[in-house]
């Protein structure tokens, strides 16, 4: 297995064992989320099409796969309780809206892996 295709792999097994923990620790909280959960899924493609594609480099996508894990660990402490609050929420979209300059400048700054 080539080293890209396992990053991706860990990647993608780090976001699916994140998700579900997040709805196993409250089954009723459900995705009270559905726009932070769509912008999640969207980033990870990005991020899953950089390493395809050569744009991002092992240490970038390491870098961003942290920054992505952090965002699944705060969805998750926000809907702890039940109830995502609106002060969460744009927390939230602050922290999605950083990775996605993140993403876009890791994507475009002309290092490419080897």
């Amino acid at each position: 297995m080539k080293a890209s295709t396992f990053i991706a792999v860990v990647c993608l097994g780090a976001a699916a064992f994140g998700t579900s923990l997040a709805q196993t620790a409250n089954p009723q909280a459900g995705s009270k989320t559905p726009r932070i959960d769509a912008r999640e899924k969207a980033q990870k493609e990005r991020i899953k099409e950089g390493v395809k594609s050569g744009e991002l480099t092992r240490r970038e996508t390491r870098r961003l796969a942290v920054e992505q894990k952090k965002i699944r660990n705060d969805e998750a402490k926000a809907k702890a309780d039940g109830k995502v609050t609106p002060r969460e929420r744009a927390r939230l979209n602050k922290e999605l809206n950083r990775a996605n300059r993140d993403i876009y400048r890791q994507k475009h700054d002309k290092q490419k892996r080897k």
